[in-house]
């Protein structure tokens, strides 16, 4: 599968100012910008800013950000599934991962999140992809945001309903372990029938166990 990769842009306003949102950027692109010392949800700054740069240069791999002048606020990552996880069992060439979506805490509010959302399926190359997203509740900066477990989850999938991803039922173990854990997904208008299935096949392994 080629993996065509077509910028896109788009300003937002907040507060005196505009943001600028685009995507997918080069790994040189990312590197020109500052990170910001708020995107601390899954590993520090420096090394996030470091994840981003080995995800640009994959063939599939997109990296949409949210800048503030030359500051990196935001951003989106998709990518093949962690070789770990069960999605990448049947060797998709049309399935990425939403592997990780982060606003700095003091962006948030202004759906931000949405609006990259949006950015990233205007996209007419996602219309070939199935892009599931895993949403664990450990994940979640449930002390930062002030909200319980649900609230949280409610937030979390009106962004993800912004880009096109609805809740899918599955038998993942780490996905049922918690109720409030999810599989999200859109699926593009040019997946062919027997992607889908394969994908069904993906989440219900189980199916047939009682």
């Amino acid at each position: 599968m080629i993996h065509q990769k077509t910028y896109y842009s788009m300003e937002v306003p907040f507060q005196d100012r505009t943001l600028v949102l685009e995507g997918p950027l080069s790994s040189e692109s990312i590197q020109s910008y500052d990170f910001h010392s708020g995107l601390v949800a899954f590993r520090p700054p420096n090394q996030q800013k470091e994840a981003l740069l080995g995800i640009a240069d994959l063939p599939e791999g997109r990296i949409n950000v949210v800048r503030d002048g030359d500051v990196i606020v935001g951003y989106v990552t998709f990518v093949y599934p962690d070789p770990m996880e069960r999605w990448s069992e049947g060797n998709m060439d049309n399935l990425i991962e939403l592997g990780a979506i982060e606003i700095a805490p003091e962006y948030r509010g202004a759906q931000i999140g949405k609006n990259l959302l949006r950015l990233s399926v205007q996209d007419d190359a996602m219309e070939d992809y199935i892009i599931i997203t895993t949403e664990y509740y450990w994940h979640w900066d449930l002390k930062g945001s002030g909200l319980d477990v649900w609230e949280y989850r409610k937030v979390m999938e009106k962004m993800m309903n912004a880009g096109g991803l609805e809740w899918l039922a599955t038998d993942d173990p780490e996905i049922c372990s918690h109720p409030a854990n999810c599989l999200m997904a859109r699926i593009g208008k040019r997946v062919e029938t027997n992607s889908i299935q394969q994908f069904d096949q993906l989440r219900f392994q189980n199916r047939f166990m009682y």
